[in-house]
């Protein structure tokens, strides 16, 4: 009763329990963004080499994507000698996406529509798409590269992509794109879900961590076909909701090299439409808990809700402190750290900056506003992390 008499009292409380909290969180954040000026620079668009010829099988898994997977079809056309094949394996699509499909065989041989097996129960499907995709490769390739369908690869994306996996002798490399963002809800939100994963894994193209950190994107996944091989394909990630990840710090496990680099300049992305397919469809697997170990998630939910969430929640409260004539020094030293995490995230946003592609948009001034939605997305982490999926791309799981 006491402490509620006291708002001066209650206040130091509170500002003491934040610090508690938020003190080594904080120590974990700057220990990951300081990474940021040595990090790898994004990859450039190469011309194929004759070293090069016929190295890559593309495997694209669709499931009704009639509405994206042409400029998908258009980029890997665009692809040169590099690439042997392109492989699209369809899941009974019946939205037209495999008439697409069949118009781009045409003008591209290369190109061949494959339709999966039916989805066994213990399968996810898009790995299970992957998987079939990578059993009727060609055993002359010596690459595997996985593209989603709502993927638009830029011309000399491939050459540079395996130049660089080579050069330095990496076995498995996945590449982040660049987002393109056209809606007024999924420019405000799309930034602080993305950031969700910068604070937990450090920026693209940093320096790797151990294994269990290991961080991959399924969107842009090149794999070296003898580690497929090794690793049985895709059939460790097949119970998997975020397969790239789960395969990766497999991979790593087994002593695998593994990268997770910039490819902004290679490879653009539409995603979802709008604000609610944003929450919906790309939230739930954020949390990546397929792939990490109880005390990891527990451990980043700690982290996200101490560095992205609280700041904007407690700073009226302790500013509200200061207003006492005598402000404690728990006060003011968590008032000093809270709004320095808001600035730091401000300036974060324009790091991020060329991560996304605004032309499209009428209102990109929103993209600033974003930060403002770091505690929801921190939510939609806590909801995501405390639930398995039931349904996927319009597919039913009990898993």
């Amino acid at each position: 009763m006491f402490l509620f008499a006291s708002p001066w009292l209650l206040t130091s409380a509170i500002a003491l329990i934040l610090l508690t909290l938020q003190l080594p969180a904080v120590i974990v954040l700057l220990s990951r963004l300081l990474k940021g000026p040595t990090r790898r620079p994004p990859l450039q668009p190469q011309r194929a080499t004759p070293e090069q010829l016929g190295q890559v099988s593309v495997v694209v898994p669709t499931l009704n994507e009639a509405l994206r997977v042409t400029p998908c079809l258009t980029g890997l056309s665009r692809q040169t000698c590099e690439v042997r094949e392109i492989l699209i394996v369809d899941s009974r699509s019946e939205d037209g996406t495999r008439e697409i499909v069949e118009q781009a065989q045409v003008t591209d041989p290369r190109i061949r529509l494959l339709t999966d097996e039916p989805l066994p129960a213990d399968w996810v499907g898009r790995p299970w798409a992957l998987h079939h995709g990578y059993t009727y490769s060609s055993e002359n390739s010596r690459w595997i590269l996985g593209l989603d369908a709502d993927t638009q690869p830029q011309p000399g994306l491939v050459p540079a992509l395996i130049a660089a996996a080579e050069a330095e002798d990496y076995d498995l490399v996945s590449l982040s794109p660049r987002f393109i963002l056209k809606g007024l809800g999924e420019i405000w939100l799309q930034p602080a879900l993305l950031m969700t994963l910068i604070y937990r894994f450090g920026p693209t193209g940093a320096s790797e961590s151990g294994a269990e950190r290991v961080m991959a994107n399924g969107q842009c996944f090149l794999c070296r076909r003898d580690l497929l091989d090794k690793l049985g394909g895709y059939e460790i990630a097949r119970l998997s909701f975020c397969d790239d990840v789960t395969l990766a710090r497999h991979a790593a496990q087994t002593g695998a090299k593994v990268g997770f680099w910039d490819g902004s300049q290679l490879l653009k992305v539409r995603m979802y439409e709008g604000l609610q397919e944003t929450w919906r469809e790309w939230g739930r697997s954020l949390d990546l808990k397929d792939a990490s170990s109880t005390r990891q998630i527990c451990g980043d939910l700690w982290f996200l809700t101490c560095v992205q969430g609280l700041p904007w929640l407690v700073l009226p409260i302790l500013l509200w402190g200061l207003t006492f004539e005598n402000p404690t020094l728990p006060v003011q030293l968590s008032l000093g750290l809270n709004a320095s995490l808001i600035a730091a995230r401000m300036a974060m946003q324009l790091a991020i900056l060329p991560s996304y592609d605004l032309s499209q948009a009428p209102n990109r001034w929103i993209f600033w506003l974003s930060p403002f939605a770091d505690p929801l997305a921190v939510v939609r982490i806590w909801l995501s992390s405390l639930r398995t999926p039931k349904t996927w791309r319009g597919r039913q799981y009990s898993l």
